[in-house]
């Protein structure tokens, strides 16, 4: 069974940091762009950032310069760095890669079990 753990996520003041990781388990035979979506109460779910194999990134122009997408190929890891948080980030953030199972000769859609950012003072 292919899997995505999160964690990292927990309550912060505004200016604040945290840091998310989101682990693949399972047999993978290949992993192509992972990313971050977040959903905020009474909102839809967005994304947030998205990094490729080769290491290319892009953000939602509400989280440039604050929030950075990394990725461990060899950990199957995706990880999001997030500077000067602020209220408005507060959401749960959800991870998702788009990942070849080795008992599959087809690619899929596979999503965390999403993870709560709070950013309150």
């Amino acid at each position: 069974q292919v899997q995505l753990v999160e964690s990292g996520g927990g309550l912060v003041q505004p200016g604040g940091s945290l840091r998310l990781s989101c682990a693949a388990s399972g047999r993978i035979a290949g992993i192509a762009d992972m990313g971050w979506y977040r959903q905020a109460p009474g909102k839809e779910r967005e994304l947030v950032a998205v990094i490729t194999n080769g290491g290319s990134s892009n953000y939602a122009d509400s989280v440039k310069g604050r929030f950075t997408i990394s990725r461990d190929n060899a950990k199957n890891t995706v990880y999001l760095q997030m500077n000067n948080l602020k209220p408005e980030d507060t959401a749960v953030y959800y991870c998702n890669a788009k990942i070849l199972p080795r008992s599959l000769m087809d690619w899929r859609s596979y999503w965390g079990q999403g993870t709560q950012v709070t950013v309150d003072s």
